[in-house]
């Protein structure tokens, strides 16, 4: 019987450490990697990503469009977590719970790019209810998202963890000039037909992020209202294992969302909640940036594309 093999290209960088823990132990694959010394040799990385069955990029973009050119075996398949190919044609967006259809794509795919932490959580929210109808395309939508520092990469995580006492900054904003390299992919494979605000965050706590959107009511079509919003995302996803719509009785006793709470997991965490009186509705995603919003996603991905 033929035992897979899955080579990991960038297995040191934090995604690749990530899910090199969540696939340790497994007995259904064999795990590839290469030894320290030929971690940038491009020879080797092209023969290692030519003599496994399925190859999980996670690199710098221009890395990985650099490893996606090696292959030459037609029988490999890609699972490519950088950014670099998000928005292209040809390639599988790595969402399974984007519609009906969306999981078995992938699971036949040859070519799947793994969703941004932040577009995960803005698609989720926004997709049911623009193909609904309840949220137009043009809606003028802005996106808050507050991130663990990890979603920096090691740069960030060097400055946070830092053992010379140089303490980072408890808050910061980032993304100021709006042209986070995500927005695009959000506004894609959300459905929008005008570009959304993103304002983007990082917080002095390792992983976990909270994204909010505020909705006018006003701005949606007549009869609107959270209810009917909520109906919308519990319906979505009520066979979804790994997403989660809280019940309008939980939203209405919750008083804070906490970015951690589902941190370790490959979990989302939908909220909606409504002011009917003011008329205005807060959509909210919690879920994990490097479980959901990285390798816990890697590895459903894997997992469907071996039929598991």
């Amino acid at each position: 019987m033929h035992v897979p093999t899955v080579f990991i290209d960038g297995d040191q960088g934090t995604a690749g450490l990530q899910i090199h823990e969540r696939l340790r132990g497994r007995t259904d694959i064999r795990l590839a990697t290469l030894p320290p010394n030929e971690r940038k040799d491009p020879h080797r990385r092209a023969q290692a990503i030519n003599d496994c069955d399925i190859a999980i990029l996670c690199l710098p973009d221009a890395a990985a469009r650099e490893a996606v050119s090696y292959v030459r075996n037609p029988e490999v398949r890609v699972i490519d977590a950088s950014s670099a190919h998000r928005t292209q044609p040809g390639w599988v967006y790595g969402l399974p719970e984007l519609d009906d259809g969306q999981a078995q794509r992938i699971a036949c795919a040859k070519r799947v790019t793994n969703p941004g932490c932040y577009p995960t959580g803005a698609i989720a929210l926004l997709r049911p209810l623009i193909d609904a109808g309840l949220l137009p395309r043009d809606y003028p939508l802005a996106i808050h998202a507050i991130s663990g520092y990890s979603g920096g990469g090691r740069s960030a995580i060097d400055e946070y963890e830092a053992a010379h006492g140089q303490v980072a900054a408890p808050f910061k904003v980032y993304g100021l000039a709006l042209e986070h390299k995500h927005t695009p992919e959000i506004e894609l494979h959300a459905g929008l037909s005008d570009r959304p605000f993103f304002v983007p965050s990082y917080g002095a706590y390792r992983q976990g992020i909270v994204m909010t959107i505020p909705i006018q009511l006003r701005l949606l079509p007549a009869g609107t209202d959270g209810e009917r919003l909520h109906a919308c995302l519990a319906q979505r996803y009520s066979g979804a294992r790994h997403v989660e719509v809280m019940p309008l009785a939980d939203a209405r006793a919750t008083t804070h969302l906490d970015p951690q709470v589902l941190n370790g997991t490959n979990d989302l965490r939908l909220g909606v909640f409504a002011n009917a009186e003011r008329g205005q509705v807060l959509l909210s995603a919690v879920f994990d940036n490097l479980g959901k919003g990285a390798s816990g996603a890697a590895v459903q991905n894997l997992d469907l594309m071996l039929g598991v």
